[in-house]
């Protein structure tokens, strides 16, 4: 059982959202991702979920608690591989928090989460691979996003950093057909010149980008070859249309105004509350069917299995062990 004084609180900053981003449009490009493209919502958890799994890292670091990390795919790969404490691997499991009334109850008072459940989705837990001494860790990111274009105009506007997506289709992100792009162009029918990142994959299924300035009403060919396209990346909010358009799939594609989003993710409190190995969890846990509400979301979309996190373990004693285990091992 823990309390509230076990919850540890890691300090987030700026560069943990431009190292989720980093990752996030990574896996938007990724030949893993075989559902094509993934919402805005689900990008804005990616970037929030390695935002903590690199503060995380950042604690250990810091605290002088030896890890590793499994595997020799960098951080910003899609199939990275997780941190290791003692030779146990880590699975960091994140609930993003973004309403405001939510997150100003957290802050005035850290026990609530232990009133939450901490939650597993079946499946997930269920994969090949874990082994019963595996650990799972709980945590807690307090943030804001901008979900229309009122907030994203009013965050830009106040100087806030940003970061503006548009996600391509199925079609152009994950085609049926692995051909080269040819004579790829883009046009812009912005007022002002607007530069933008391009980002998908080349003909050897490796994660490419390009960065190239778009002049109004100017047609523009890409020299650099693509195969697939996953996401435009604005640097500012675009007033007017922009269009792509290859031949290798016919019509052009259309991007309004209104169909960029903002997924830059402005962090406030990282709470880590506590652990459980993967066998512990699975005596404990309880089924919790899809559809229902709970403190991190309004409906599950997936049957979960939860455990109380007022019954999880905490952390510091955790770390103290590994800290003597990697002592006692020199």
């Amino acid at each position: 059982m823990i309390t509230a004084s076990d919850i540890l609180h890691l300090p987030y900053t700026p560069d943990l959202t431009e190292g989720g981003i980093v990752y996030a449009c990574r896996s938007l490009a990724s030949s893993t991702n075989l559902k094509g493209d993934l919402s805005l919502e689900q990008l804005r958890q990616l970037v929030g979920g390695m935002a903590v799994e690199l503060a995380f890292r950042r604690s250990l670091t810091e605290q002088a608690i030896p890890f590793q990390v499994l595997g020799t795919k960098p951080f910003t790969h899609p199939d990275r591989y997780n941190v290791s404490l003692g030779g146990h691997r880590c699975e960091l499991n994140c609930s993003y928090i973004s309403r405001r009334p939510q997150i100003a109850r957290l802050r005035k008072d850290h026990s609530l989460t232990l009133h939450t459940p901490a939650l597993l989705p079946i499946d997930q837990f269920s994969a090949e691979g874990y082994k019963p001494d595996d650990l799972h860790i709980f945590a807690f990111l307090l943030g804001l996003v901008t979900v229309s274009c009122e907030e994203m105009d009013k965050a830009m506007t106040a100087g806030q950093p940003a970061c503006l997506i548009h996600s391509l289709p199925v079609g152009w992100s994950c085609p049926t057909d692995w051909l080269p792009l040819e004579k790829l162009a883009f046009k812009s029918e912005c007022e002002l010149p607007i530069s933008i990142e391009i980002g998908g994959q080349n003909s050897e299924r490796e994660f490419s980008t390009a960065r190239m300035e778009l002049p109004p009403k100017k047609r523009v060919v890409l020299q650099q070859c693509f195969h697939s396209l996953a996401y435009l990346h604005a640097s500012r909010r675009p007033e007017g249309r922009i269009g792509l358009h290859s031949p290798t799939h016919g019509e052009a594609y259309i991007i309004p105004p209104k169909e960029w989003g903002n997924i830059w993710v402005y962090g406030m409190d990282i709470m880590l509350v506590g652990w459980l190995s993967h066998e512990e969890y699975r005596r404990k846990a309880k089924v919790l069917n899809a559809g229902i509400r709970t403190f991190q979301v309004e409906r599950t979309r997936e049957k979960n299995l939860f455990v109380p996190m007022e019954e999880l373990n905490p952390l510091r004693p955790l770390f103290k062990r590994i800290q003597d285990w990697s002592a006692n091992s020199k």
